[in-house]
């Protein structure tokens, strides 16, 4: 254990550089303090408590100390341990990776146990709270009070200690789960900061996170333990923990500002210097309870049900957890090529979780973060610059190649088609043809010259090859090339776009009608059963992926054998119980007969009962799966919050609308769960979906008025919304005809 003295220099004399100024809006309640952050960290929802901004680099927050899948994003509400507190989380994704820069307050001697866990804690949730952008816990063996809150790059905590000898670990070489530490340093600047860095390798390959931590007052000493990183004999970095010294008076307190970058530690000190000069927690709580009011206010909802308020706002808030920023405030980032680049005025994001995403939290964006819609899709087209292709997945730089399609395509099409954002629409549609035209990646080219991708092309010892799935997600993405070119006048690309999307006609089998695997000859699978998870689907079962066809809904239709046998097949789709519920994989959770609420190809297929005439059913089943499978207690979420998708299906699905199609402009109208909503556009402008005698057993549409005046479509449409409005719904508790 070596040791330093405290007579430093004090290199960041520098840092008193203003704060960022107040993100206030005025509003008639708080927002952030309805959203109940702990939504999601039971059953399978992989969420986090801790605290964030909107969109923010740094999710900060406590982790359990223990691995495994029930605490994959660090934290699993059954436990009762507290192992740290660190600066880098995932909203339930599924992925085990980032828990970066973990700090543990504690008073000497610790509690220690054997590894994975170490030094930790016991808490109760009885003395734990946390709202958005704020999280509180207390340490039961230290009695030591942590809270945490956030700027956009940077996570602050505030420890009030016991009198005691106190102590603060900052720990660089724990890892969990898929996260391993490849090489860590810790460097005391002075003596009241200290820089560094952790790098890992994971689900994000090479990730790189640097960060520069201020603490409000001297520690008394320092100590480092380092120790050597080996892999395959070899020694290819250290493992870095220091701990900090600090004697505590009784309710002394210690407030520490920690800034991240993926680029340096000069980058992280830029960020320090421009969001955390101060080290006054109340304001860095403020500011970030303003920054969460001004982001939940865009949706305002009018209902006398707290339990209802809590579960839209906690909703809407976990749609804004992803994507992240991932560029300095000098707008220098890390890509994916291993280099580092420049913004030209906008902000780099990351974290794309784009097979589920693209569904309904994307085009819940372009309502309510237009601005940031715009960045976003700069990022996605930087990316492709830096990377040869769209990202599918991507994080911290990294491209995961998690998950199929190319879905990076839907939400710069949908972007483009809506008019939003400054962006080269030449160099978007050139990246969409690019990376639909990679031959060689993911079975493309042989998509491209059969029709179908064929599912005897991988060995199965290899494991999952998804053929079906692909065959269905690339048809949908050359939908949305083709849109995005017809519109631009692009009449080639569009031709060949739009044949393209007709493949999902080549895997449907009118002998069984159900969408199947062929192999390379044509013929289609034997002893097929859509009940069956094989590796030819992904994450689904035929049932469930039988409707991934949002951008020919009516062709689907007409294959099915027209609007009757079109029904008749969703019913059975919700009525039809799986035989062995108890061997059902992890990911088919809030099960409505085959229907998997809680994972996301089957999210828009009760609204397609719209298609069929019949809405009223679609209104039957979306409040069932709104009042049953969304609750406001730490298991009520159904399944991973996928980084926001969940969520977002919720927040479209109670206003009353969701977009079936994300790049079609318009929304098919569902069942509107609260008396009024409205959502707040800019300009003075708002659209109010009024519900007139909502809630109970009032879940079906009797008749609807757009501006006064009686509506007859399934649909409201993009520009409809954005041109202001009222909708005026009248609800019963008995079926009522289709409006249109």
């Amino acid at each position: 254990m070596k040791k330093f003295p405290i007579s430093l220099i004090l290199f960041m004399a520098g840092l008193t550089v203003a704060g960022c100024s107040r993100l206030s809006e005025e509003t008639e309640e708080s927002y952030a303090k309805l959203v109940n952050p702990f939504i999601g960290t039971d059953f399978t929802g992989n969420t986090y408590p801790g605290a964030q901004v909107p969109f923010g680099m740094v999710q900060l927050s406590p982790d359990n100390g223990l691995p495994g899948w029930d605490r994959i994003a660090g934290y699993f509400y059954p436990d009762s341990t507290i192992a740290g507190f660190s600066h880098t989380h995932l909203s339930g994704t599924g992925a085990g990776d980032l828990y970066d820069i973990s700090f543990m307050p504690v008073t000497l001697p610790c509690r220690e146990a054997e590894a994975p866990l170490g030094i930790h804690s016991k808490f109760s949730h009885e003395n734990e709270q946390a709202w958005a952008g704020y999280y509180q816990v207390k340490l039961d063996d230290y009695g030591i009070n942590v809270e945490l809150t956030a700027t956009p790059r940077c996570g602050v905590q505030r420890y009030t200690f016991p009198e005691a000898q106190s102590a603060v670990f900052l720990n660089l070489a724990k890892a969990m789960n898929w996260d391993a530490t490849q090489d860590s340093h810790i460097e005391i600047i002075d003596s009241v900061t200290v820089a560094g860095y952790r790098f890992s390798d994971g689900w994000a390959r090479n990730q790189k996170v640097y960060f520069c931590t201020r603490f409000s007052r001297p520690f008394a000493g320092v100590e480092l333990d380092t120790a050597a990183i080996e892999k395959d004999g070899k020694r290819i970095g250290t493992a870095t923990v220091a701990r900090f010294d600090y004697p505590t008076r009784e309710g002394e307190q210690l407030t520490l500002v920690t800034a991240l970058s993926g680029v340096s530690m000069e980058g992280a000190l830029g960020n320090l210097r421009a969001e955390g000069s101060g080290n006054d927690f109340d304001d860095y709580l403020a500011d970030a309870e303003a920054a969460w009011n001004s982001a939940l206010a865009k949706v305002r909802v009018k209902t006398d049900v707290r339990d209802e308020k809590a579960v839209f706002y906690s909703a809407l808030y976990h749609s804004m957890l992803a994507p992240t920023i991932y560029s300095d405030v000098d707008g220098k980032y890390y890509g994916p090529d291993g280099k580092v680049h420049q913004t030209d005025g906008w902000v780099n994001y990351s974290t794309f979780s784009l097979w589920d995403t693209y569904r309904a939290a994307h085009p819940l964006f372009t309502l309510t973060q237009p601005e940031r819609v715009n960045d976003m899709v700069k990022s996605l087209l930087a990316f492709y610059d830096q990377n040869g292709r769209l990202p599918v997945w991507n994080f911290y730089g990294c491209e995961t190649d998690m998950m199929i399609g190319y879905h990076a395509v839907p939400v710069i099409a949908d972007a483009y088609l809506k008019g939003i954002g400054d962006f080269d629409p030449e160099k978007a549609l050139e990246a969409c043809v690019a990376t639909a035209n990679l031959d060689s990646y993911r079975d493309i080219g042989v998509y491209k010259e059969k029709g179908y991708i064929p599912y005897d092309l991988h060995d199965p010892s290899e494991g999952d090859n998804w053929s079906l799935s692909k065959t269905l997600e690339y048809a949908f993405d050359d939908y949305c090339i083709a849109e995005m070119a017809s519109k631009m006048g692009q009449k080639d690309i569009a031709e060949a776009f739009y044949a393209r999307s007709k493949n999902y006609r080549n895997v449907y089998n009118p002998a069984t009608s159900f969408m199947q695997p062929r192999d390379k000859e044509g013929n289609f699978i034997e002893d097929f059963n859509a009940e069956d998870y094989t590796p030819h689907i992904c994450e689904s079962n035929g049932w469930q992926y039988f409707w991934s066809v949002q951008h020919d809904v009516e062709g689907l239709m007409a294959l099915t054998g027209g609007k009757e046998r079109f029904v008749q097949k969703l019913d059975s789709m919700f009525t039809f119980h799986p035989t062995d519920a108890d061997k059902l994989p992890i990911f088919s959770t809030g099960m409505i007969g085959q229907y998997a609420h809680g994972n996301e190809p089957g999210h828009h297929v009760a609204y397609l009962y719209n298609a069929a005439g019949q809405p009223w059913k679609a209104q039957k089943y979306l409040s069932q799966i709104m009042r049953t499978l969304y609750t406001n207690t730490p298991d009520g979420l159904c399944g991973n919050e996928d980084c926001g998708q969940m969520s977002a299906w919720y927040v479209f699905s109670s206003m009353g609308f969701y977009p079936v199609n994300p790049v079609s402009g318009k929304y098919e109208i569902g069942c509107p769960l609260f008396p009024e909503v409205s959502l707040q556009l800019g300009g003075g402008k708002s659209f109010v979906v009024r519900a007139h005698g909502a809630g109970g057993a009032n879940c079906y549409i009797q008749s609807i008025k757009l501006d006064g005046k009686p509506y007859t479509k399934s649909y409201i449409t993009h520009q409809q919304i954005m041109e202001g409005g009222v909708l005026e719904v009248e609800m019963g508790s008995s079926p009522g005809k289709a409006w249109w």
